[in-house]
């Protein structure tokens, strides 16, 4: 039983940020309850293919029929907290804006996950991930000297910045609703959240320690010798972050470096003007053995060192599995519910699942009769099969 047990959640189906957010709450074993739109259809095989929607049960409401919205307004009467993710305004056309729901559901948190916020010029503009890391300096700083910008998948602006924060927006103002007995609203923005990620980098830009340029500061992985990724002789690719001293000592013994016959012609590792000859030195020795057999010299050592996985990859590394980083759920392997929590521990994920016109035991926790639901069937609230 996690930590989020009893805790009640509505989520309107979206895209990403909004489905990780649930998902994280689910995963904490939040009991969580996603509305789709009627004639919602999953993708073709099986569901397992939106993992974000796991954990949690699933019902299809049409909301341009009265029963439907009925529907929907009882169970955010009857919820704590609830997650939308669509454009401004859109939920006030509604009649669902947060002081609707607030009005009858007075200890509601009210999540709101979009892209440029609620306000704003650009709030009711559309836009995806790489747009919010574009406007917020994130995206600028990624890649390598003198080349485009390396797009960081979508983690820094949907998941990162989005759905994280709209998570941890959430149960901080269930928290505060415990102690004060009122619900609020929370305007998680991607553009918020991406830039709040970068408070490192501002912060060091503040005192010139930080260029903009990509590939002139020490974390782009392009300029520090001692801080980035290299090819190996099979075509694979280590990482190597020896930072502090004592590791980058470390490094260079475990590299042979250290006992060179020129080892005293090695570089302070300070010396900037010495990195772009020390970095094509590094090269070479990396080049010159398998990923395997640098693993078998460094991994687990100070040089701070891991190679580089794929996916596949990733599944079955030792430390993973010994950790449980990922599960196995009915013949699927996914990430694992995380943090951790020595006496609250979750339960195992499950499976999504499909949008069912008998939505009886779905809707029998939020409240609802079986003579109800078959109701509201007739009525249309759920939409045509």
């Amino acid at each position: 039983m996690g930590p989020l047990e009893g805790v009640k959640v509505v989520e309107m189906a979206g895209l990403a940020p909004g489905p990780f957010a649930a998902m994280m709450l689910a995963d904490m074993s939040a009991q969580v309850l996603r509305i789709e739109r009627p004639g919602q259809v999953s993708p073709p095989g099986h569901p397992t293919v939106e993992l974000l929607n796991r954990s949690r049960g699933v019902v299809a409401l049409d909301l341009k029929s009265p029963a439907g919205l009925g529907t929907l307004r009882r169970l955010l009467d009857g919820a704590d907290a609830f997650i939308e993710g669509f454009r401004p305004g859109v939920m006030e056309r509604l009649g669902l804006g947060p002081d609707a729901c607030l009005a009858t559901n007075p200890k509601l948190v009210y999540g709101r996950m979009t892209g440029w916020g609620q306000d704003g010029p650009l709030a009711k503009a559309a836009g995806h991930d790489i747009n919010y890391i574009a406007l917020t300096g994130a995206l600028h700083s990624i890649g390598r000297k003198g080349q485009p910008p390396t797009v960081p998948l979508n983690l820094v602006g949907d998941f990162g910045g989005g759905g994280m924060y709209l998570a941890f927006g959430i149960v901080c103002a269930l928290l505060e609703a415990r102690r004060s007995g009122k619900g609020q609203a929370v305007d998680a923005a991607m553009v918020d959240g991406a830039a709040s990620l970068m408070t490192y980098m501002f912060a060091s830009h503040a005192v010139d320690a930080w260029s903009d340029t990509r590939g002139e500061n020490v974390l782009d992985g392009d300029t520090a010798p001692w801080y980035g990724v290299y090819e190996t002789s099979d075509c694979s690719y280590i990482s190597i972050a020896s930072a502090e001293p004592q590791f980058y000592a470390e490094l260079l013994r475990l590299t042979g470096l250290a006992d060179a016959a020129d080892r005293a012609a090695l570089p302070n590792q300070l010396d900037r003007t010495s990195w772009p000859a020390f970095r094509a030195r590094l090269a070479t020795l990396f080049k010159g053995r398998t990923r395997a057999e640098w693993c078998a010299v460094m991994e687990g050592s100070d040089v701070c060192f891991a190679p580089v996985l794929t996916l596949g990859e990733a599944m079955v590394h030792p430390h993973n599995q010994a950790r449980g980083i990922f599960v196995e759920v009915d013949g699927v392997v996914q990430p694992a519910p995380a943090p951790r929590f020595s006496r609250t521990v979750p339960d195992r994920p499950t499976l999504p699942k499909r949008v069912s016109q008998d939505n009886t035991d779905v809707l029998a926790s939020w409240g609802f009769t079986s003579q109800e639901v078959q109701a509201l069937r007739r009525e249309g609230a759920f939409g045509t099969a």
